[in-house]
Parts: C-alpha cells; sequence; structure tokens
C-alpha cells in the first residue's frame, strides 16, 4: 500500500494475456522498463516518432503519479541494413550508424522526447550476448548449424504467447527466415557466422548477434530479471518480443511482466511503410509543422489504435495547439516556469475534482484522448471564469490545464507574439510562399535571415510566426 501506483491504480493493456491489468512493480514506489529503440541505418520514420512519443507520455505520467521510473532504449548499431548502407555508400558501418544516431537524437530532442535514463548500443554488449547464446547451447535448447546458431523453439514452453497462437499454429512472419540448415521455420538465429570485417569472435567462429539476441542481453543485464515493462511498436510483438521472450524463458530467467504495444502509423486506412509507397519521414513532417502539433496528434489518439498522420490532421491538430498556446498567453502567470503543478498529489491538492477526471482517463490503459477532452474543458473554463471576473478560479484552473499538457510533455508557448517590421514582414510572406509551394530549401534559407534578425521563428497553421529573441 506504500506504493502510489497502487493507490493511483495504473492499468494498462498486457499484450501477453490480452488483458488490461494493473500495472504490478517489482520494487514499490518504482518502474523498470525497457522500449526497443531504432537501428541507425536511416532518418527516423512517422512510426518512430509515435511510439517514442507513447513511451515518453508513459514514462512522463508514471513520474507524476509519484513513481521513480528506470527507463532503457536501446540502439541497434550493427545490422544487414547497416551493413548494406555502408557498402553502397563506401563508408564504414560506424560512420552509417553515428551519422544516423545523431539525427536520431535531434528528432527526439525536437519533440521533446526525453532522453532515456541508459542507452545500450548493441556493439557494447556483443561479449555478453556470446555468453548467452554460449548458455542456451549448454541447455541444449539451442543448435549449430553452417551458418549459425539457432534457438530450437519447440523446446521454449508456451512459444507464440505474444501471437496469442500456439506454436503449431503460427504461419512464418515478418523477419521469420526459413532455411535448409534449420530444424523448424520458426527457429531463429542467435549468432549469425560471418568473416566480413564487422564481426566478433565467438566459439562457432567470427559472427555477430542476431537481432532478437540484442534486446534480451541489454535489458536483463541493465533492469534485471523480472523487470516490469516491455514496451515497442505492434509490428515487434512478433516475432521480435516473442523471440526475446523465447530466450529468456529457455535460460531459466524472470523477464518482463508486462507488454506494451502501440498501434500502427496509416495512411489512407493502411499502415505506412516504405513497401505500400506511403512512407514519410519524421524528419520530413518536423521540417514542416510544429512538433508540437504531431505530439498533441499522438496523445488525441489511443496508443493501441492505428493513427492517420496526414497534412490535414497534423493542421488540425495545430489549430488544438493554438488554442492551449492562447490559454497560456492569457494567462501568463499561470504558464510561469516554476508554477507548474509537477504530482498527482500537487494536483489533487489544489484541484481535486479536475485531478479525478485526468487521473481516471489516463490510470485507464493510458487513455490520453480521454485526459486531453478533460484538459480542453478545463480550458473552457478557464476562459470562462475569466471572462465572468472570476479571477482567481481562472488562473487555478488556467495554471491546472498548462500543468496537465506538462505532464503529457506537452509545452505550451506562452509569451506574446511581435509585430514584424517591414523588412521581416516581407520575409515572413515569402517563406510562407515558399511552404506553400513546398521548396523548402528556400524556406529554410528564410527561416536563418529571420533568426540572424533577432526572430524566433514559429511555425503554426495560420503561417510563420515571430518573436523577438
Amino acid at each position: 500500500m506504500n506504493d502510489p501506483a497502487e493507490q493511483a491504480g495504473i492499468r494498462l493493456f498486457d499484450s501477453a494475456s490480452g488483458a488490461v491489468r494493473p500495472l504490478r512493480r517489482r520494487e514499490p514506489g518504482r518502474v523498470s522498463m525497457y522500449v526497443c529503440g531504432p537501428t541507425v541505418y536511416d532518418v527516423p520514420h512517422l512510426g518512430h516518432g509515435r511510439f517514442s512519443l507513447v513511451f515518453d507520455v508513459l514514462r512522463r505520467y508514471l513520474r507524476f503519479s509519484g513513481l521513480e521510473v528506470h527507463y532503457v532504449s536501446n540502439i541497434t548499431d550493427v545490422d544487414d541494413k547497416i551493413l548494406a548502407r555502408a557498402a553502397a555508400e563506401g563508408r564504414s558501418p560506424q560512420a552509417v550508424a553515428e551519422e544516423f544516431e545523431a539525427i536520431w537524437w535531434s528528432v527526439m530532442d525536437a519533440l521533446g522526447v526525453e532522453r532515456p535514463d541508459d542507452v545500450p548500443h548493441a556493439t557494447a554488449w556483443v561479449p555478453a550476448m556470446v555468453e548467452m547464446v554460449q548458455e542456451l547451447v549448454a541447455r541444449g535448447v539451442a543448435y549449430e548449424t553452417d551458418d549459425g546458431v539457432y534457438l530450437d523453439v519447440g523446446q521454449v514452453p508456451g512459444y507464440g504467447l505474444l501471437a496469442l497462437q500456439p506454436l503449431d499454429t503460427l504461419r512464418a512472419g515478418a523477419r521469420v527466415v526459413s532455411t535448409d540448415a534449420k530444424r523448424s521455420p520458426h527457429d531463429f538465429a542467435l549468432w549469425k557466422k560471418a568473416a566480413d570485417g564487422h564481426s566478433w569472435p565467438s566459439p562457432w567462429g567470427p559472427g555477430r548477434p542476431g537481432w532478437h539476441t540484442e534486446c534480451v542481453v541489454m535489458s536483463l543485464g541493465l533492469l534485471g530479471e523480472g523487470f516490469d515493462l516491455h514496451g515497442g511498436g505492434q509490428d515487434l510483438r512478433f516475432p521480435h518480443h516473442e523471440n526475446e521472450r523465447a530466450q529468456a524463458v529457455a535460460a531459466g530467467r524472470a523477464f518482463a511482466g508486462h507488454w506494451v504495444h502501440n498501434g500502427f502509423v496509416e495512411a489512407g486506412g493502411e499502415k505506412m511503410s516504405k513497401s505500400l509507397g506511403n512512407f514519410t519521414s519524421l524528419t520530413e513532417l518536423l521540417e514542416q509543422a510544429d512538433p508540437r502539433a504531431f505530439r498533441l496528434l499522438v496523445l488525441r489518439s489511443h496508443y493501441r489504435r492505428g493513427i492517420e498522420v496526414s497534412p490535414a490532421t497534423v493542421a488540425d491538430a495545430g489549430d488544438a495547439l493554438a488554442r492551449l498556446d492562447a490559454l497560456a498567453r492569457r494567462f501568463p502567470d499561470a504558464a510561469g516556469q516554476g508554477r507548474q503543478i509537477t504530482s498527482v498529489s500537487e494536483l489533487r491538492a489544489e484541484s481535486e475534482a479536475e485531478a479525478a477526471t485526468f487521473v481516471e482517463r489516463m490510470d485507464d490503459d493510458l487513455d490520453t484522448p480521454g485526459a486531453l477532452a478533460a484538459v480542453f474543458d478545463i480550458v473552457r473554463r478557464a476562459h470562462g471564469a475569466a471572462d465572468a471576473g472570476e479571477v482567481a478560479d481562472a488562473d487555478r484552473l488556467a495554471r491546472c490545464a498548462v500543468s496537465l499538457c506538462q505532464a503529457m510533455g506537452l509545452e505550451l508557448h506562452g509569451d506574446a507574439l511581435d509585430t514584424p517590421d517591414a523588412a521581416a514582414a516581407e520575409l515572413v510572406t515569402r517563406r510562407d510562399d515558399a511552404r506553400a509551394k513546398r521548396d523548402w530549401p528556400l524556406a529554410d534559407a528564410l527561416r536563418a535571415q529571420l533568426e540572424e534578425s533577432g526572430w524566433v521563428v514559429e511555425d503554426s497553421p495560420a503561417g510563420t510566426r515571430l518573436r523577438r529573441a
């Protein structure tokens, strides 16, 4: 009963059980969570943006609820796609990985995603991965072939749990590769033999770890056995997360207690992907829109459902964001730094009714659409109270709304806009015209000119907005 989350009743859908259930913790007052990070061979896509925001919001809310959160998310810096790009461009795999990891973090910073507490890189954990493969071979649940070492999934009790299907009904899915050397099509590589200059020594000769082996070793290594929550996109549920779990089970180790997966990003009702020809990079989106609008769009959709990301949906989110910014401008004292409510207990002490609604929605499987509806209701009431001359109540409601936005990672811009001089106004007109024509290099050049003249440039659904730096 000393655990704040037990009192708050935080419940999340568990992919392993197929039901919403309480998030049980290994340690009172603390949550340990691991989220699969990117393979750094290209710029981030919209799916990367969604999972990063979903788990950033979850992490922030757990902390807002009074919990200490240990958040781990990895970087996969050894992968066939990295090697292929390096070969095609005549560069080292390390150079490719470093370039795209830098882009990754710049995009995460733009989105306001907090950095993980630990960021393990696969290449730094290869010796530990070799040790785990050795253990699985010694236990007789893994076997060596001409091209690598595979896990015999037929010896893993409950294999197929995350697919919600028993082994004999499974079909080979994404990233499940069948070879003549495998005993079963579902057996997967723990170690890939290779002597191509990007390999590590092992008892089976030079090679590199299988993709599924990386995360199980890093999560157990940093969070320990029986950690609380493992998360990622729905596309990782099977086979990647199932195969992580299988290795832990085969090694006799307790793995994640709760599995959380977010839904796909869609375009025209279909999953967004390069193969469908509807892929849009996250970097391109952030060049065209306020990053906060994308966060708000993610918040407006329940994390387990598909989300439509298009110019229209982002613009609509931008309109909603403008209403929140307008509140912060009208109540500058309420929106001032150091004035925000930083925990559920503070919120209950100041605004019990508003706390009850927000917490109820967030505790119910991270219902951010419902929580946002509560926030916009508070915004409406704050304006109404101010119009009626009820200054104290208006200020309380405004501070509550701003603080709840911050609890979900949504920073509001309450500082007033400035009227540009004639030269700046001309640059704004030219920039808006360039953006309308999708001439992004010119738009970026005009942004740079404005910034050199001492302006802070903001993109909004209404066009370029300026504030003095």
